[in-house]
Protein backbone atom coordinates (compact mmCIF):
# COMPACT_ATOMS: atom_id res chain seq x y z
CA UNK A 1 0.00 0.00 0.00
CA UNK A 2 1.45 3.25 -1.23
CA UNK A 3 1.19 6.22 1.27
CA UNK A 4 1.19 9.70 -0.19
CA UNK A 5 3.04 12.29 1.35
CA UNK A 6 0.95 15.44 1.88
CA UNK A 7 2.40 18.69 1.34
CA UNK A 8 1.18 22.19 2.15
CA UNK A 9 2.05 22.61 -1.72
CA UNK A 10 -0.37 20.15 -2.90
CA UNK A 11 -3.03 20.87 -0.45
CA UNK A 12 -3.07 24.83 -1.71
CA UNK A 13 -2.70 24.23 -5.05
CA UNK A 14 -5.43 25.69 -7.46
CA UNK A 15 -6.21 28.39 -3.95
CA UNK A 16 -6.22 32.04 -4.35
CA UNK A 17 -4.78 33.57 -1.94
CA UNK A 18 -6.47 36.59 0.05
CA UNK A 19 -3.61 39.19 -0.30
CA UNK A 20 -3.92 38.03 -4.17
CA UNK A 21 -7.40 39.26 -3.99
CA UNK A 22 -6.99 42.52 -2.11
CA UNK A 23 -4.49 42.86 -3.88
CA UNK A 24 -6.25 42.36 -7.01
CA UNK A 25 -9.18 45.26 -5.55
CA UNK A 26 -6.77 47.98 -5.03
CA UNK A 27 -7.41 49.52 -7.94
CA UNK A 28 -11.03 50.95 -6.00
CA UNK A 29 -11.16 53.46 -3.23
CA UNK A 30 -12.91 53.76 -0.28
CA UNK A 31 -15.74 55.24 -2.00
CA UNK A 32 -16.03 52.27 -4.46
CA UNK A 33 -15.97 49.19 -2.08
CA UNK A 34 -19.28 48.67 -0.47
CA UNK A 35 -20.74 46.27 2.02
CA UNK A 36 -21.21 43.43 -0.65
CA UNK A 37 -17.77 43.84 -1.47
CA UNK A 38 -16.19 43.52 2.05
CA UNK A 39 -18.22 40.42 2.34
CA UNK A 40 -17.06 38.52 -0.47
CA UNK A 41 -13.09 39.28 0.12
CA UNK A 42 -14.16 38.48 3.68
CA UNK A 43 -15.85 35.09 2.69
CA UNK A 44 -12.92 34.66 0.08
CA UNK A 45 -10.06 35.13 3.10
CA UNK A 46 -12.29 31.85 5.04
CA UNK A 47 -12.72 29.90 2.30
CA UNK A 48 -8.71 30.22 1.34
CA UNK A 49 -6.98 30.66 3.88
CA UNK A 50 -3.71 28.71 4.56
CA UNK A 51 -4.68 25.91 6.60
CA UNK A 52 -0.94 25.84 8.09
CA UNK A 53 -1.44 29.01 8.59
CA UNK A 54 -5.26 29.68 9.43
CA UNK A 55 -6.01 33.53 10.29
CA UNK A 56 -5.14 35.15 13.98
CA UNK A 57 -7.57 35.24 16.27
CA UNK A 58 -6.65 39.10 16.50
CA UNK A 59 -7.22 39.71 13.15
CA UNK A 60 -10.61 37.65 12.62
CA UNK A 61 -12.09 40.01 15.35
CA UNK A 62 -10.53 42.99 13.87
CA UNK A 63 -12.26 42.06 10.56
CA UNK A 64 -15.69 41.79 12.40
CA UNK A 65 -15.40 44.96 13.83
CA UNK A 66 -14.92 46.57 10.56
CA UNK A 67 -17.58 44.59 9.01
CA UNK A 68 -19.81 46.08 11.67
CA UNK A 69 -18.41 49.79 11.35
CA UNK A 70 -19.47 49.49 7.48
CA UNK A 71 -22.94 47.85 8.27
CA UNK A 72 -23.47 50.91 10.72
CA UNK A 73 -22.42 53.46 8.48
CA UNK A 74 -24.39 52.21 5.45
CA UNK A 75 -27.32 52.31 7.58
CA UNK A 76 -26.59 56.17 8.78
CA UNK A 77 -26.03 57.11 5.31
CA UNK A 78 -29.77 55.34 4.91
CA UNK A 79 -30.98 57.19 7.51
CA UNK A 80 -29.70 60.61 6.58
CA UNK A 81 -31.43 60.14 2.58
CA UNK A 82 -34.48 59.25 4.27
CA UNK A 83 -34.00 62.61 6.39
CA UNK A 84 -33.11 64.93 4.00
CA UNK A 85 -35.89 63.96 1.63
CA UNK A 86 -38.14 64.29 4.74
CA UNK A 87 -36.66 67.78 4.97
CA UNK A 88 -37.47 68.85 1.48
CA UNK A 89 -40.62 67.44 2.11
CA UNK A 90 -41.41 70.18 5.11
CA UNK A 91 -39.46 73.55 2.71
CA UNK A 92 -42.26 72.69 0.21
CA UNK A 93 -45.11 72.52 2.79
CA UNK A 94 -43.54 75.19 4.67
CA UNK A 95 -42.68 77.73 1.22
CA UNK A 96 -46.11 77.29 -0.35
CA UNK A 97 -47.37 80.07 2.49
CA UNK A 98 -45.68 82.41 0.12
CA UNK A 99 -48.16 81.76 -2.63
CA UNK A 100 -50.72 84.53 -2.78
CA UNK A 101 -47.90 87.12 -0.88
CA UNK A 102 -45.79 89.54 -2.41
CA UNK A 103 -41.68 89.35 -2.80
CA UNK A 104 -39.35 91.49 -4.20
CA UNK A 105 -38.16 90.63 -8.04
CA UNK A 106 -35.84 92.47 -10.21
CA UNK A 107 -37.08 93.78 -13.56
CA UNK A 108 -40.38 91.93 -13.93
CA UNK A 109 -43.34 92.74 -15.02
CA UNK A 110 -45.66 93.64 -11.91
CA UNK A 111 -49.69 93.55 -11.88
CA UNK A 112 -51.55 96.76 -11.54
CA UNK A 113 -54.94 96.55 -9.97
CA UNK A 114 -56.86 99.70 -11.53
CA UNK A 115 -56.93 102.74 -9.16
CA UNK A 116 -53.63 101.39 -7.71
CA UNK A 117 -50.13 101.94 -7.51
CA UNK A 118 -46.83 99.97 -7.63
CA UNK A 119 -44.20 100.50 -5.07
CA UNK A 120 -40.39 98.92 -5.78
CA UNK A 121 -36.74 100.20 -4.94
CA UNK A 122 -33.48 100.86 -6.46
CA UNK A 123 -30.20 99.82 -4.77
CA UNK A 124 -27.35 102.40 -5.61
CA UNK A 125 -24.24 101.51 -3.81
CA UNK A 126 -22.61 104.76 -4.87
CA UNK A 127 -25.48 107.32 -4.74
CA UNK A 128 -26.59 108.71 -8.11
CA UNK A 129 -26.67 112.49 -9.55
CA UNK A 130 -30.06 111.61 -11.21
CA UNK A 131 -32.54 108.99 -11.59
CA UNK A 132 -34.76 108.41 -14.20
CA UNK A 133 -37.26 105.61 -14.21
CA UNK A 134 -39.80 104.76 -17.04
CA UNK A 135 -43.10 102.70 -17.44
CA UNK A 136 -44.26 100.26 -19.71
CA UNK A 137 -47.19 98.11 -20.58
CA UNK A 138 -47.34 94.65 -21.08
CA UNK A 139 -46.94 95.17 -24.93
CA UNK A 140 -43.32 97.40 -24.44
CA UNK A 141 -45.29 100.53 -24.99
CA UNK A 142 -43.99 103.70 -23.13
CA UNK A 143 -46.44 104.49 -19.77
CA UNK A 144 -44.65 107.34 -17.71
CA UNK A 145 -41.63 108.51 -16.89
CA UNK A 146 -40.49 109.20 -12.90
CA UNK A 147 -37.62 111.83 -12.35
CA UNK A 148 -35.73 111.98 -9.37
CA UNK A 149 -32.81 114.13 -8.08
CA UNK A 150 -29.45 113.34 -6.41
CA UNK A 151 -29.54 109.77 -4.26
CA UNK A 152 -27.10 109.26 -1.20
CA UNK A 153 -25.75 105.62 -1.36
CA UNK A 154 -28.21 103.19 -0.14
CA UNK A 155 -31.88 101.95 -1.48
CA UNK A 156 -34.47 104.61 -3.36
CA UNK A 157 -37.90 103.88 -2.57
CA UNK A 158 -39.47 104.33 -5.71
CA UNK A 159 -43.65 104.29 -6.43
CA UNK A 160 -45.74 104.98 -9.31
CA UNK A 161 -49.06 105.62 -8.88
CA UNK A 162 -50.97 103.99 -11.44
CA UNK A 163 -51.47 106.85 -14.09
CA UNK A 164 -50.37 107.50 -17.05
CA UNK A 165 -48.26 110.76 -18.77
CA UNK A 166 -51.86 112.21 -19.51
CA UNK A 167 -52.64 111.83 -15.93
CA UNK A 168 -55.17 109.21 -16.71
CA UNK A 169 -55.02 105.85 -14.71
CA UNK A 170 -53.59 103.06 -16.54
CA UNK A 171 -55.72 99.84 -17.02
CA UNK A 172 -55.34 97.21 -15.66
CA UNK A 173 -52.28 94.72 -15.99
CA UNK A 174 -48.39 93.91 -16.09
CA UNK A 175 -45.98 96.89 -15.91
CA UNK A 176 -42.58 96.59 -15.93
CA UNK A 177 -40.17 99.31 -14.46
CA UNK A 178 -37.26 100.20 -15.68
CA UNK A 179 -34.22 102.84 -14.61
CA UNK A 180 -30.90 104.68 -15.74
CA UNK A 181 -28.99 106.32 -12.82
CA UNK A 182 -26.12 109.16 -13.12
CA UNK A 183 -23.07 107.72 -11.39
CA UNK A 184 -19.65 109.35 -11.40
CA UNK A 185 -21.01 111.15 -14.45
CA UNK A 186 -21.64 107.98 -16.23
CA UNK A 187 -25.48 107.11 -17.58
CA UNK A 188 -25.62 103.29 -16.50
CA UNK A 189 -28.73 100.57 -16.47
CA UNK A 190 -29.99 99.87 -13.01
CA UNK A 191 -32.10 96.93 -11.56
CA UNK A 192 -35.41 97.94 -10.35
CA UNK A 193 -36.67 95.34 -7.32
CA UNK A 194 -40.60 95.40 -7.41
CA UNK A 195 -43.01 93.53 -5.16
CA UNK A 196 -44.66 90.50 -7.16
CA UNK A 197 -47.29 88.55 -6.22
CA UNK A 198 -45.95 84.76 -5.99
CA UNK A 199 -48.27 81.96 -7.87
CA UNK A 200 -46.51 78.76 -6.98
CA UNK A 201 -43.43 77.07 -5.85
CA UNK A 202 -41.62 73.88 -7.52
CA UNK A 203 -38.68 71.95 -6.19
CA UNK A 204 -35.86 70.84 -8.37
CA UNK A 205 -35.55 67.24 -8.75
CA UNK A 206 -31.95 67.50 -9.36
CA UNK A 207 -30.40 69.47 -6.17
CA UNK A 208 -33.74 69.61 -4.47
CA UNK A 209 -33.70 73.65 -4.56
CA UNK A 210 -37.18 75.88 -4.29
CA UNK A 211 -38.29 78.36 -6.71
CA UNK A 212 -40.59 80.49 -6.51
CA UNK A 213 -42.80 81.29 -9.65
CA UNK A 214 -44.18 84.79 -10.31
CA UNK A 215 -46.67 86.99 -12.12
CA UNK A 216 -45.53 87.24 -15.57
CA UNK A 217 -44.20 84.34 -15.65
CA UNK A 218 -40.67 84.97 -13.82
CA UNK A 219 -39.06 82.31 -11.54
CA UNK A 220 -36.35 82.61 -8.90
CA UNK A 221 -34.54 80.45 -6.40
CA UNK A 222 -36.08 81.18 -2.94
CA UNK A 223 -32.76 81.76 -1.75
CA UNK A 224 -32.59 84.90 -3.80
CA UNK A 225 -36.19 86.35 -1.98
CA UNK A 226 -34.93 88.97 0.35
CA UNK A 227 -38.26 90.84 0.70
CA UNK A 228 -41.66 89.62 1.64
CA UNK A 229 -44.40 92.04 1.67
CA UNK A 230 -48.42 91.44 1.70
Amino acid sequence: MTTDTVTSSSLLKGVTRYEDVKDKDKSKTSEDMGKQDFLTLFTAQLQNQNPLEPVKNEAFVAQLAQFSQLEALTNMQTSLDSFVTAMSSERMLGSAALIGKKVAVSDSPTQLISGGSIDGSIDLPQGASGIQVNVHDSQGRWVQELISGPQLPGTMPISWNGKDAADNPAPSGLYRLSATAVVNGQTTTVPVSTLSTVRAIASNPGDGSLSVEVEGGKTLLLTDVKRVGL
